[in-house]
């Protein structure tokens, strides 16, 4: 608790901080003193997630997420021990990320309850968009309506200041006029859209509140709870607006919290951001973040296999600083965004960016762009389903379901927990019809289902839905009965070409598995030899002088030797 005072201290000076920290305070006992569900203390190789929109399935005259439920039940709970709903609120835009109430589910998904029950059978990841609001909320129409309860909530800014040093995510104007009640009209900060808008925690009050929705969502059951668009949280002019210090100490300060009411409960900052930057967020290892999204491995893991080479994969990879049991990588390469290229700015130069990006939007890829400091239109996100981000329109369906595979052992194989979205694990392509009716390149990749039908194509054989489900699961099902996938076993990156991405897992004297991906459409010599057991198939492999991958091959071979030890 002193701790929690220091950071209120630094955030705000020591005046204005005790208010904020007397009520903290109470909003934490209040919270203890409520039986709590019991969470799992640590990670380990089982966790792995899925991503899925609450309405993701759906069934005439049922809420969704008990339709959910009962997807999950049937054909995902041996795969999946934990399940990130995305935003299931009741909301105004984006799909879920404009929120009206932090504390409501949405009616037509169902109620607390059904969340309730389907933490039963799975670990709930909640999302916690804290760096905005709907406009349509009562929290923004109240302060139009000049309520003094929320006075000071959002950022007002003068359209004439000078903003052009302020970090944008996309190409949309930062400040948004609205006229309060009284008829004056005011200019709002809104960093995502018109409809979101920037909530202002300069204000004690602001940060109050929104611990006490933390506090709500743990209550309600949360084990695992995403800080959405987290680093654009601090508003100071003259400065970027992104990564503030006073930023990372409202995590550090939302990680004292959590760790001291519920421990075992995981932070997780959704920060799509260069590398570096991603990676502050795990601060000294033990007082930020417990997990950051690897937000560069998907476009890296797309532009290795786009142009057949590995090697800016293996140099990144042999730099990632190795995590310790209270931090690690949250690693996936779909979800309900689409494929961000910022993060790789920097990795990969940029003419070749541009030129992957051309290429997907050839095949069918829809892109969103944003304006550099100059005006300049670049790229920030690949709007498309991975699947066929990795494929061309006339490859067979063989091919593609090799190359998707080959993509995801690489996801499951790195240390980090996976995370694996709905559109992957059922082989989705591109939905240009949700497209056509939305207007937003981002529905592309969020198409919904009737629990029948999708079930009808999941269970008939050799089709592209049946093939990638059962093939992936059945490596899902490897990697969490495998130890050495623990989230927090040491890799080392070895080095076999450039058509092949290649690393160990090693764990002391308990064994090592070493993995090897060939991201190519070529055959790849490997220059090894030993007795190994191939733990997905469980066939054993005798190699005297090396042995060759075939195109788009994946092997996760422990050594027979160790095997005959044990």
């Amino acid at each position: 608790m002193d701790r929690i005072r220091e950071r209120l201290s630094f955030i705000y000076g020591s005046e204005e901080s005790e208010k904020a920290y007397t009520r903290i305070l109470a909003s934490m006992e209040k919270t203890k003193a409520k039986a709590l569900r019991p969470r799992k203390q640590a990670w380990d190789e089982k966790d792995v997630v899925l991503i899925t929109y609450g309405d993701q399935f759906q069934e005439e005259g049922t809420p969704t997420l008990q339709t959910l439920k009962k997807m999950y039940d049937r054909y995902l709970a041996d795969k999946f021990g934990i399940v990130h709903i995305l935003p299931f609120y009741p909301y105004s835009s984006d799909d879920g990320f404009s929120v009206i109430d932090y504390r409501k589910v949405d009616p037509a998904m169902g109620g607390w309850s059904d969340i309730q029950e389907l933490s039963e059978s799975a670990s709930i990841m909640f999302d916690d968009v804290c760096n905005h609001i709907s406009a349509r909320s009562e929290w923004f129409q109240e302060y139009l309506n000049n309520n003094p309860k929320y006075a000071g909530f959002f950022v007002e800014a003068d359209p004439a200041a000078d903003l052009s040093g302020v970090t944008r995510p996309r190409a949309l104007p930062l400040l948004t006029p609205f006229r309060l009640a009284n008829g004056e009209e005011k200019h709002f900060w809104t960093t995502f859209s018109a409809d979101q808008i920037d909530l202002n925690f300069a204000n004690p009050d602001v940060l109050a509140e929104m611990v006490d929705v933390l506090l709500f969502y743990i209550e309600q059951g949360a084990e695992y709870i995403r800080l959405d668009a987290i680093g654009f949280m601090w508003k100071e002019i003259g400065t970027t607006c992104i990564h503030h210090e006073k930023t990372h100490e409202i995590v550090k300060l939302f990680r004292d919290i959590v760790d001291s009411v519920a421990k075992g409960t995981v932070l997780i900052t959704e920060t799509n951001v260069p590398h570096k930057d991603n990676v502050s967020y795990f601060g000294n290892g033990r007082d930020e973040a417990h997990m950051v999204y690897q937000f560069p491995l998907p476009p890296l893991v797309l532009y290795s296999i786009h142009n057949g080479n590995t090697r800016a994969l293996t140099e990144w990879a042999k730099g990632l600083p190795e995590t310790n049991p209270d931090t690690t990588f949250y690693n996936f390469l779909a979800s309900h965004d689409g494929i961000g290229v910022n993060p790789i700015r920097g990795i990969i130069p940029e003419k070749e960016i541009v030129g992957m990006v051309e290429a997907l939007k050839e095949e069918g890829a829809l892109v969103n762009y944003k304006k550099t400091g100059t005006g300049e239109d670049i790229p920030y996100e690949i709007n498309v389903t991975y699947f066929d981000a990795l494929n061309k329109r006339g490859d067979s369906d063989s091919l593609c379901i090799k190359r998707f595979l080959a993509a995801h052992s690489v996801l499951l194989a790195l240390p980090g927990v996976p995370a694996v979205y709905i559109q992957s694990i059922l082989g989705s392509v591109n939905d240009y019809e949700g497209v056509r009716k939305t207007g937003a390149n981002r529905s592309i990749n969020r198409q919904k289902f009737r629990f029948d039908e999708i079930g009808r194509e999941l269970s008939t054989g050799g089709t592209r839905r049946n093939r990638v489900f059962t093939e992936l699961t059945d490596i899902i099902k490897v990697r969490r009965a495998e130890a050495l996938f623990h989230p927090n076993v040491p890799m080392q990156v070895e080095d076999f070409g450039d058509a092949v991405f290649a690393f160990s897992r090693t764990n002391g004297g308990n064994g090592s598995l070493l993995i090897l991906n060939n991201l190519t459409n070529r055959e790849a010599a490997v220059p090894l030899g030993g007795r190994f057991l191939n733990i997905i198939t469980q066939e054993a492999l005798e190699v005297e002088n090396g042995f060759t991958l075939g195109p788009y091959q994946f092997l996760w071979l422990k050594p027979i030797q160790e095997e005959e030890n044990k």
